[in-house]
Formats: C-alpha cells, structure tokens, sequence
C-alpha cells in the first residue's frame, strides 16, 4: 500500500473499533521521505512523501478503513540521558552538542541524544548529570534552518524528479 500523507494522530483522533496495526520505525527514519516498510500486521506500507521537511511523529495514522488502522511506533533505543540542574547549564549543554550538529531530544526538562560512547565519556568527564537509558526519541529539537529554496516558489528539484518517475512508471 502506498502513503503519501498523514491522516491524523491517535491523540487527537477517535480510533472507533477499528484495529491497530503499528509500523515500528527507528527514530531516524522519521525523516526519510521514502522508504518501504512492513507493519507487525505483515502489511507492506511504502511511503513517499513529496514534501520537503516532513517527520513522522508517534502515534501518526498513516492509513484507515472500516477494520484497520496504520499507525507509527517509534522504537526505543540507547540513548543519552542528561538532566541539567539549571537554565545556564541546560544553555551550556545545548550549545555543546550543537556544535557537533547531532540530533537533540526534548522529553520534560530532559534532552536525550542517540547513543554515542565518546560523547558520553565526554559530558560525562566534563560534569554534565548524565545516564544511558532506553527510551524513545520522540520530540526532536528542531534548528531555524529548514530545507528550502532560492528564487522559485515552485517545486523543489526532489519533487520534480518524483514527480517525472511517477509519469514515466504509469
């Protein structure tokens, strides 16, 4: 089956008696546009996603009808704990990982980042509170630097390519 966009979230959506299949994703492929997938159903799912910027959240419904419901499940993971005991060390912290341009979670007063040994023995050495847990990377901070065009507001040159394979495929 293909999808090519959300239909909605269970949090805000009433799932009736429809049943729920769940197609488990790792935290980075959240962002990938296109890929194809099997739900613990043994559904096959692709999804192709044209727009540019588009993140799979938990609990998303890629796909209904009168039985079933397709719906994201982020997996857990090894993960980066760390609890900064306040505002300046949260902005150190922040800073730091910034810098190395890798992915940062926000859950509560909490970040988390993706396992990285080096990284941790280095929060770790410089006195950050940090602790390696498996928990899900749900809500990832997202920088002001969105993928975007120059000089057209038309389609992106990804779009274009999909749109041409999909012409030349029919």
């Amino acid at each position: 089956m293909l999808v090519n966009a959300i239909i909605g979230n269970t949090a805000t959506y009433t799932r009736k008696s429809r049943q729920t299949d769940l197609l488990q994703l790792e935290w980075f492929e959240t962002t990938r546009r296109i890929q194809r997938k099997h739900t613990l159903g043994g559904r096959e799912v692709a999804l192709k996603f044209t727009r540019e910027g588009q993140l799979l959240r938990q609990d998303d419904i890629l796909y209904q009808d009168d039985d079933v419901m397709i719906v994201v499940d982020i997996l857990p993971c090894d993960a980066i704990v760390i609890t900064p005991r306040d505002m300046p060390e949260m902005a150190k912290v922040c800073y730091e990982i910034g810098n190395k341009h890798l992915p940062l979670f926000l859950e509560g007063t909490q970040l988390l980042i993706p396992a990285d040994e080096p990284l941790y023995r280095w929060l770790h050495t410089a006195g950050f509170p940090v602790a390696k847990e498996k928990r899900q990377l749900l809500h990832v901070l997202r920088t002001n630097v969105q993928p975007h065009t120059h000089g057209s507001s038309g389609p992106s040159f990804f779009e274009r390519i999909l749109e041409r394979a999909s012409r030349n495929s029919e």
